[in-house]
């Protein structure tokens, strides 16, 4: 079997695995439960890998903590390892042996202090399902397949967890496919890179896979992020840890808007999907920011609180943003939100907008759009439009995704609009319109207003097309009859006879 099938084999079977376990545990508890057990086997797996390198090296420096950390190795005390968790998975205490096993691992790296979870032994978590979601991962030995693989399966599981939990999901999970167009789109090969409501890594971890598709160093890219939710974060630095990113997520979990983590920092690239059309985010106790030096963002939506304070964070030559958004973000005209998007276009800082279809997501089935701000724009004086709105499959009743050939698609006509290299407009999917143009549209975004209606090819004959209508129209008329004498059956039934 295939490298990436056997991977995929393992991701499908442990879930598989796993959620018959879920039982009494919530659901929300469940997936921290899951996610820690998973981090607890890689970092075991990792500092088990090198431990035996440096004892086959013969030179006694298995113990030495700078061996580990030099290879972006956590070091594992013996009592967190994975051989003394399994040989206590079917004991009661197994919650309290995990929990002691985070503990000790956070003393012996710092960059993981306060952020493990310490929940196993808790009253309301069965100690047994505990041992049984611990032997699920005992015989997964993922270095067998590939260094990333339980990289790999995390990523999946926190994709899950969000499936599952709906509306809670949509706090730290943004869809893959939406993560790998955004970076696809703006290319994030060296230099910083920066979300301000990064929930739990995702864009930073695309980004990463990006840079080693391309042939690049990843270390060549340094990553900023902050996120509100405590626990969000927690996940985020576990998520990264597991990928051997170094990330600066800022001192604390904080309100963007309100404690900045990087208040005088600018950035190469911005990847960001916000909560969608926020009401309340404190407008105000920061109608005097410097942030909005394009006009106060109105008090009931923060979309343009986002878009401005992103904007602020780009650096002022070369700076590129992908910010996810609801489309009422491209026309809205109420509080003064018309007003900051035409000056946005004036000073010709919006390089591209994408249309996407609906139900990408697990918290909504709103169809979203992409925002790309670029600063140091390479075509000057013009916006590229794509309304992608018919792209992407539906993989469930209520869940769509966009397929690697929509995301290629999409990318790949932004990147040659860019470069100027064999890009034409298509009616229906792409238009390169200039600033004169949008404002006449009174600088509304939408980009059906600027790509046009496609043609629908019809190729069946009028006679063959008007037997059929007719046929139906003659089923449906009958159908109608015999309700008809239903309803007039009923009501005589009751005394009312027409």
């Amino acid at each position: 079997m295939a490298k990436e099938n056997l991977v995929t084999s393992m991701e499908d079977k442990l879930w598989a695995a796993a959620d018959k376990l879920r039982g009494s545990i919530a659901a929300s508890k469940y997936k921290d439960v899951v996610l820690g057990i998973i981090f607890l086997k890689y970092i075991s797996d990792r500092f088990d890998q090198r431990y035996n390198e440096l004892v086959a090296e013969g030179d006694g420096f298995e113990d030495d903590r700078d061996e580990y950390e030099r290879f972006n190795v956590f070091f594992v005390p013996e009592k967190a390892r994975w051989k003394f968790i399994i040989e206590n998975a079917t004991k009661p205490n197994i919650g309290q042996v995990i929990d002691e096993a985070f503990i000790a691992i956070e003393k012996e790296n710092k960059i993981l202090a306060g952020v493990l979870p310490k929940i196993y032994s808790g009253a309301d978590i069965d100690q047994r399902r505990v041992g049984e979601v611990v032997m699920v991962f005992e015989n997964s030995n993922t270095l067998l397949i590939e260094e990333d693989a339980l990289g790999r399966v995390y990523e999946y599981f926190l994709g899950k967890f969000a499936f599952m939990l709906g509306q809670g999901g949509g706090e730290y999970y943004t869809p893959s496919s939406i993560v790998k167009l955004l970076v696809e789109m703006i290319e994030p090969f060296e230099g910083t890179i920066y979300d301000p409501c990064c929930g739990s890594g995702g864009m930073f971890v695309q980004a990463q896979k990006f840079v080693k598709a391309h042939g690049g160093n990843a270390f060549n890219l340094s990553v900023y992020g902050q996120e509100l939710n405590a626990e969000t974060r927690r996940l985020a630095t576990m998520n990264l840890a597991i990928r051997s990113i170094e990330a600066n997520l800022g001192s604390t979990h904080d309100d963007t808007f309100h404690g900045d983590q990087f208040k005088d920092e600018k950035f190469d690239y911005i990847l960001a999907n916000p909560p969608f059309n926020i009401s309340d985010w404190g407008q105000d106790s920061l109608l005097t920011d410097a942030r909005w030096k394009w006009g106060v963002p109105a008090k009931n939506n923060a979309n343009y609180a986002w878009l401005s304070h992103i904007l602020t964070k780009l650096k002022p030559s070369k700076g590129v943003a992908g910010i996810v958004l609801a489309n009422g973000s491209l026309s809205s005209q109420t509080s003064g939100e018309g007003n900051i998007r035409a000056q946005f276009i004036e000073e010709d800082l919006v390089d591209c907008i994408v249309a996407l279809p609906d139900k990408l997501f697990f918290t909504t089935g709103i169809p979203v759009c992409l925002w790309f701000l670029r600063r140091g724009k390479k075509r000057k004086g013009e916006v590229l439009f794509i309304d992608a709105r018919d792209k992407g499959t539906m993989i469930s009743r209520k869940l769509r995704e966009l397929e690697d050939m929509d995301v290629s698609l999409i990318a790949e006509t932004y990147h040659k609009w860019l470069k100027n290299d064999g890009y034409e407009d298509e009616i229906g999917f792409c238009k390169s319109a200039s600033l004169e143009e949008i404002q006449k549209h009174d600088n509304i975004l939408t980009p059906g207003r600027y790509v046009g209606v496609k043609e629908i090819e019809d190729t069946e004959p009028f006679e063959e097309k008007m037997e059929k209508l007719v046929a139906e129209l003659a089923d449906l008329m009958s159908e109608s009859s015999v309700l008809d004498e239903k309803i007039k059956k009923s009501l005589g039934a009751i005394g009312y006879e027409f």
